[in-house]
């Protein structure tokens, strides 16, 4: 496990904080809060979890988080382990609703604003085209004024509104209220996401979570909008997606390098899930 030294500057308040960080990992737990967030990551790869969403992210990553929406973005296995070469950079802004002033978004200039905050509640990432004009502003917002801080804010959530290339991440309303299943989930999806490419049955998962198969299917639904299979799926059907973008390889090859002994299967997964074939995947990028 690589030493998690962070290399990080910023400035914190209750109502804004905006923080930039290089470092080995991402270690950060499942969690939610009751701020806003939006994070940049300039450099890094892994998985990226919001509310029910489960998406594999790239270098220009931009996503908005609401409050009390549960999140994790987790790199690939390859960056915990003794490897200096690997390093994400990452900025992160978090604000809280009032942070230019007590009920300012309610009024009709920022109907805009208003909106995209609303829809933050379900998670809003940022295409390559939205984050990669914003880039130099975000990496030099930590260097600001205090008050220069704020106005760049708003300035970026106006024009984060009316992005063409926003999309919603979770389905439905994940937001949680209560935190005492965190440390349990938190672990379930690590040891998945660190473990996919192997044979996981429903009882080691359950065994790790301390529950029986039945209690876990229950517990894990209700956490996170999916059974363990529909979840364990979407994790290797993701990564696939990525194998097909990143490296040469065969299709057979990709499949059992995510954990499919069974290309029929595979395809079929595949299919359902990213609404294409493997090989049109690949065309089409």
């Amino acid at each position: 496990m690589k030493l998690k030294l962070k290399n990080s500057e910023g400035t914190f308040s209750e109502r804004i904080s905006f923080t930039r960080q290089e470092i080995p990992c991402l270690d950060s737990s499942w969690h939610y809060h009751s701020q806003y967030e939006l994070l940049y990551i300039s450099q890094s790869i892994g998985i990226r979890f919001v509310g029910d969403n489960v998406s594999y992210f790239f270098p220009g990553e931009l996503v908005l988080v609401g409050p009390y929406l549960p999140h994790l973005w987790r790199n690939d296995p390859s960056y915990y382990t003794e490897n200096e070469e690997k390093k994400v950079k990452t900025i992160v802004l978090k604000f809280s609703r009032n942070f230019i002033g007590e009920g300012t978004f309610n009024n009709p200039e920022f109907a805009d604003i208003y909106n995209l905050l609303e829809q933050s509640n379900f998670g809003v990432s940022f295409g390559k085209k939205t984050s990669n004009k914003l880039h130099n502003e975000l990496m030099g917002i930590v260097d600001l004024s205090p008050a220069e801080q704020s106005i760049k804010l708003l300035d970026l959530l106006c024009r984060l509104s009316r992005a063409e290339d926003k999309k919603i991440l979770s389905s439905t309303d994940m937001r949680q209220y209560r935190n005492e299943h965190s440390q349990r989930i938190d672990m379930i999806l690590k040891y998945i996401s660190d473990n996919y490419a192997q044979e996981i049955n429903l009882k080691d998962v359950s065994d790790i979570a301390c529950m029986t198969t039945n209690s876990f299917c229950r517990f894990f639904k209700k956490i996170t909008n999916k059974s363990f299979t529909e979840f364990l799926n979407e994790i290797r059907i993701r990564n696939a997606a990525r194998l097909l973008i990143q490296e040469d390889l065969s299709i057979a090859e990709i499949c059992n390098l995510v954990g499919y002994n069974s290309i029929t299967n595979f395809y079929r997964q595949f299919v359902q899930i990213m609404h294409t074939t493997p090989k049109g995947y690949r065309i089409n990028l």
